[in-house]
């Protein structure tokens, strides 16, 4: 006579494997699981007869002193790099941040202009300056804090940093380029500078550019 299903003894035909075997049972179970896994879950995975938490400890022991330890994480278990390893799975990368049109414009205007107070600055470019562009280009120290004008309120001033002119390649200030210099290489159109005179002449550019580098002398100085 034939027992239901449900009334078959608990027992399997087999034998459990050897406790070795069930520690590399679950050794792959750990290692092919992204999250850490109960006993319970563990268990379940394994043939009938295993002592997971046996094999568990085991298999603890025995990743001791290794690269890859057994460590538990919560209720769970889970295969970890090493603690005094871990430097070696950090990496640094250099991010590239673009700079937004806002900042172009503003580094430009101080580097041709400086030292150049906020007020000035939004004077030529005809919007109003955010803080956060000033600030990205101080986090930079592509520009600093320069003289206070004499003037009601005494407002700061920016410059360009030393810092600057090393990422292009400069000398000092008076070797940026010219306006004819920019216009020719197409990075600046035609049009005419704030304050200028539709009428003046290009040939006038190279002596514009040395009286705007005047007070250039205060470059660096605090």
């Amino acid at each position: 006579m034939t027992l239901p299903p449900d009334a078959a003894p608990d027992k399997s035909l087999f034998p459990a494997p050897p406790m070795a075997e069930q520690e590399r049972m679950i050794e792959a179970i750990l290692f092919a699981s992204a999250d850490p896994l109960t006993l319970a879950a563990i268990a379940a995975r394994l043939p009938h007869g295993c002592d997971a938490a046996e094999a568990l400890a085991h298999l603890r022991t025995r990743y001791q002193g290794r690269g890859v330890t057994l460590v538990r994480v919560g209720d769970g278990y889970a295969l970890r790099t090493a603690p005094d390893l871990g430097y070696l799975m950090q990496s640094e990368r250099v991010e590239l941040r673009k700079l937004s049109r806002a900042a172009i414009e503003t580094l430009a205007i101080i580097a041709y202009h400086q030292p150049v107070t906020r007020a000035e600055i939004e004077e030529i470019r005809g919007v109003a300056l955010s803080r956060g562009t000033i600030d990205q280009l101080l986090e930079l120290e592509w520009i600093r804090l320069g003289r206070r004008r004499m003037t009601p309120g005494r407002p700061v001033t920016f410059v360009v940093t030393p810092a600057f002119l090393d990422h292009f390649g400069l000398e000092s200030a008076r070797d940026l380029p010219g306006l004819r210099e920019l216009r020719e290489a197409g990075l600046l159109d035609s049009r005419p500078m704030p304050g200028r005179e539709g009428g003046g002449r290009e040939d006038d550019d190279d002596d514009d550019d040395d009286a705007g580098q005047s007070g250039q002398s205060e470059l660096f100085e605090d």
